[in-house]
């Protein structure tokens, strides 16, 4: 074999190689395995879900509106009397919402009542939204008082006021309120399951 054959032989070769080399660059998926980003797992998921079903009742968000009037009932009719936030969440100093709200349900007026009985922070309205906005919300820093995921744990499963809503008392007709869909005990498991986890919310 003379040298022009030689030498065109290693041109073909590296022309081939060149276009080889190319079309992989451009497809790497034809020779890389590609992992998809790993989504949220049916356990967390699930876990969420039961978590906000019980913060999307009417229980909490009676006590988190979006116009400064709490709510009341399972209709979740404004407040009567005409009360109001007020400048602490506390309602106004004649309307203060601890003048009927003591620190257990009264159940021959029908008045509900747990220690600590006030709004949410403004910051926290909670009303209208989805699950996941009250996700965000709950876990922003500038929105939660400052609190990491800890402490927003410990108030969702430990505190006094929330924890009412599963002893709800009855109504000024005497009719037991209704409790959230999930059981206090699987509730506080599933939320701390979810925060275990990281706190991952998932998409809409």
């Amino acid at each position: 074999m003379n040298r022009k054959v030689l030498y065109s032989l290693a041109f073909v070769f590296l022309v081939a190689g060149i276009l080889f080399a190319s079309h992989f660059d451009a497809n790497p998926s034809s020779y890389v395995l590609i992992k998809p980003e790993e989504p949220i797992s049916n356990i967390n998921k699930e876990n969420f879900d039961k978590m906000m079903s019980v913060l999307m009742h009417q229980r909490c968000v009676n006590c988190h509106p979006n116009d400064n009037i709490p709510k009341q009932g399972d209709d979740r009719h404004p407040h009567y009397f005409g009360m109001s936030r007020g400048a602490s969440n506390h309602g106004y100093e004649a309307t203060k919402c601890a003048t009927c709200h003591q620190d257990e349900n009264n159940n021959y007026s029908g008045v509900p009542g747990a220690p600590e009985w006030s709004l949410a922070p403004e910051k926290m309205k909670w009303e209208g939204l989805t699950s996941v906005e009250i996700a965000e919300s709950m876990l922003d820093p500038e929105r939660n008082g400052g609190r990491n995921h800890e402490e927003v744990m410990h108030h969702l499963t430990e505190h006094e006021l929330v924890l009412w809503a599963w002893d709800p008392g009855v109504d000024a007709n005497g009719v037991p309120r209704e409790k959230p869909p999930v059981a206090l005990d699987e509730y506080i498991k599933v939320v701390k399951e979810w925060f275990e986890d990281g706190a991952v919310i998932p998409s809409e």
